[in-house]
């Protein structure tokens, strides 16, 4: 129903007026009698063998919702009934911020893929923990990243802040220093850089009785050396995995019209699928196997979920597919993952 009746009339308005209404009308459908109950017995999956136990978390399943989503937290109970097994917000940064300036939003739909230029656009942690405080017991990440107003050299502060507000509200944190939107963000994925901020967020972690895994998503724009790198620093920092990857800079091999391939923004979507696999598996061969890896980028039907899962992924996410297939991509690749970890 979603790709033949819903997703033409969405697809006709603005990418991001749309992502409004649609959380708009979720929130209000779902304040139905029932809605939530019916939906998750039409998409949710209870088995098992898809349930994964990952840095100290036991996961329901697998398949996970990408950072960028539902970034102010406003409908993780909602996205869970559709059947992912966890829900990561954000990227929060400690103020609120409205992000770069419109239009920011783009669909490829020859390519089916985005590019997007948000900025961290947020309502800030403070709204984001009033939120959360409501969660009962779905897995939450908590992706973080610095204000743009901040000054670099006061990066450092911004993930302490967000770190200690987050902390009892979220089961993970996930590092954001790859988003090519934010100027100089990806200046932190230099190694003396990253080594200064993953200790410093190590150090307030272990202040807390009970420590909470702490993982890395990097760019896909990484060199094989400096990729080296980051499995270095995360063994030096005892780092908990890395989230591979963000969006691209690349426009390689696309067909969309020029008007949409040269927008500004980094790039998510089928186009990246084969670079972010590629990355999966050079970092869980360099590391040999000892960092657990989320798999994220491209990831738009079950094949390509089982195909970052063989690469080394022990979770994946989903954005672009979830936007292009609908909530059925969820109930698919469960069911993919349940044939391939039978025949294993």
């Amino acid at each position: 129903m979603y790709k033949k009746l819903l997703k033409p009339i969405l697809f006709c308005i603005d990418p991001e007026r749309v992502h409004k209404i649609t959380f708009f009308l979720i929130k209000l459908i779902f304040k139905l009698p029932l809605v939530s109950t019916v939906t998750e017995k039409i998409f949710k999956i209870k088995n098992p063998i898809l349930e994964t136990e990952v840095f100290g978390i036991k996961f329901p399943n697998p398949v996970g919702l990408a950072a960028g989503f539902d970034k102010n937290a406003k409908l993780y109970n909602e996205f869970s009934s559709f059947g992912f097994g966890f829900i990561e917000i954000g990227t929060v940064t400690p103020n609120p911020q409205q992000g770069n300036p419109k239009k920011r939003l783009f669909r490829l739909v020859i390519d089916q893929a985005i590019i997007n230029s948000l900025g961290f656009n947020n309502l800030g942690v403070e709204k984001v923990i009033e939120r959360l405080s409501y969660n009962k017991d779905i897995i939450i990440g908590g992706n973080i990243g610095k204000n743009k107003i901040t000054d670099f050299n006061n990066s450092i502060q911004d993930y302490i802040i967000c770190f200690e507000k987050l902390y009892p509200y979220v089961n993970y944190f996930a590092i954001n220093v790859s988003s090519p939107n934010t100027k100089k963000l990806r200046d932190l994925q230099q190694k003396d850089l990253l080594k200064q901020l993953l200790e410093a967020l190590q150090k307030k972690n272990k202040s807390y009785s009970f420590q909470k895994p702490i993982l890395l998503k990097i760019s896909p724009d990484l060199s094989e050396d400096q990729l080296i790198d980051i499995v270095e620093v995360i063994n030096e920092t005892s780092l908990d995995g890395i989230i591979a990857t963000n969006t691209t800079l690349s426009r390689n091999n696309l067909s969309s019209p020029s008007d949409l391939v040269n927008q500004k923004g980094g790039l998510s979507g089928k186009p990246i699928s084969k670079k972010s696999t590629n990355i999966i598996k050079f970092l869980h061969k360099k590391s040999n196997g000892s960092i657990p890896i989320i798999g994220v980028g491209g990831i738009m039907n079950p094949d390509d979920a089982i195909e970052k899962i063989k690469a080394g992924a022990s979770l994946i996410q989903l954005y672009s597919g979830f936007v292009y297939s609908g909530p059925s991509i969820v109930k698919k690749i469960n069911n993919a993952v349940i044939d391939y970890r039978l025949n294993q």
